[in-house]
């Protein structure tokens, strides 16, 4: 285990490319899940563990790992299913998430596996609403399932942030000539947050679950000129994501002549290390970490205003 994630830091090369490295794992049982390497920081045996009265019950404790302490969260119970048996035999994976560290307790850890995006699929329609999966694929002709980790935190640790007071406006502008944002996400939760954020702005979207679904509206408006494309502010855009990441989309974005000149925000919960340098390789306009509903509403608000000076418009427009 010790030297199982000395290499992350060189994996950065498969963005931009559709693919991910999982690290796979148990949560006690013959069924095997998946995290992407990126939001791994390090894979531990589980340390002591100080518990924590009046907290969720898939809240372990917290841990006091190389100087600092961040709470451990059962992810069976998380989502769900039963304890991890024998936590002291088991082993903690630190993760950042939207802009905070935490561990997850897990059985086992079994290995790291490189696949291409297009072999990540949506969970089965019959997960139904209340499935924790964000997508499934295939590892030595087994299911890996992978959780939706936002939901899992959103219930765990708290309720999703709400925007400030001072931050909602209401809008007057008639819904032809509203501004529209393509919103682009795996998670069920985190498409539901950005929605009601831009909501609260008076700005109207629409939803996609990943990026071949994103690709394939914008250019469907394109072929038969639908009048939201011209309304389009932006397109905030998931970066993991089954069938086609936020990297390939928005290059496949900047090769098409009739929506090249769409601005992309990449909005994503992976660590910020690297994202500036990818951000500028795909040819996205911007980088935001979730899940910030003020930052994200001022980066929108910003497109919008910008986008209402008649010089900025008129550039900025992809039908023109």
């Amino acid at each position: 285990m010790a030297g199982l994630l000395d290499s992350v830091d060189q994996r950065t090369r498969l963005a931009g490319h559709n693919r991910l490295e999982l690290l796979l794992f148990r949560l006690g049982g013959a069924q095997r899940f998946g995290i992407n390497v990126f939001k791994v920081q390090e894979v531990l045996p589980c340390p002591p563990l100080t518990r924590l009265p009046h907290s969720h019950r898939a809240v372990c404790g917290l841990a006091h790992v190389r100087g600092r302490t961040l709470p451990v969260l059962d992810l069976s119970l998380a989502i769900g299913g039963r304890a991890v048996p024998d936590p002291g035999a088991g082993f903690v994976i630190i993760t950042e998430y939207n802009c905070s560290i935490q561990g997850f307790l897990v059985s086992m850890v079994d290995r790291i596996v490189n696949l291409h995006w297009e072999a990540v699929r949506p969970p089965p329609k019959g997960a139904g609403q209340g499935s924790y999966l964000t997508a499934v694929t295939e590892v030595d002709r087994d299911l890996v399932e992978i959780i939706d980790v936002e939901r899992v935190l959103t219930e765990v640790v708290g309720q999703e942030p709400a925007l400030s007071p001072g931050m909602a406006r209401a809008t007057e502008v008639a819904a032809e000539d509203r501004a529209h944002v393509v919103v682009v996400d795996d998670s069920a939760v985190a498409r539901n947050q950005i929605r009601r954020t831009l909501e609260q702005v008076g700005v109207e979207c629409t939803l996609a679950e990943n990026g071949r679904l994103a690709l394939e509206l914008l250019r469907g408006w394109a072929e038969v000129q639908d009048p939201r494309l011209a309304r389009t502010a932006l397109v905030i855009s998931d970066i993991e994501m089954p069938e086609m990441d936020g990297y390939t989309l928005t290059t496949e974005l900047r090769r098409d002549a009739r929506l090249n000149g769409l601005y992309i925000l990449l909005h994503t919960s992976l660590s910020g290390v690297f994202n500036g340098a990818m951000v500028e390789k795909v040819g996205a306009d911007q980088f935001l970490a979730k899940f910030r509903p003020d930052e994200l509403a001022q980066a929108v608000l910003a497109r919008v205003d910008a986008l209402n000076t008649p010089d900025a418009a008129t550039a900025s427009d992809p039908a023109a």
